[in-house]
């Protein structure tokens, strides 16, 4: 799903609601290649965010995510894990 696995396996919608329902707004860190320089890791995180906001509804579903989860990710700044 070009290149959203970091995505997919990390973010599970059950976790992600009853976090975003405690009001913490503290999602579980992404799971990116090892080895990946700091640079490397901040390209790998802006791409993934991005394919993730350009994700329909049915993908979204897919992964378990809803569209403002999914845009609370995708918008969020590359150097944040």
């Amino acid at each position: 799903m070009n290149g959203l696995s970091d995505v997919r396996l990390t973010l599970h919608n059950p976790q992600l609601q009853a976090e975003h329902e405690l009001g913490h707004g503290v999602y579980p860190t992404t799971s990116a290649p090892q080895g990946l320089s700091r640079w490397a890791l901040f390209w790998h995180r802006s791409r993934t965010r991005r394919a993730l906001l350009n994700l329909n509804e049915q993908q979204l579903r897919d992964v378990g995510l809803n569209r403002h989860l999914a845009q609370c990710e995708g918008l969020k700044p590359f150097w944040r894990s």
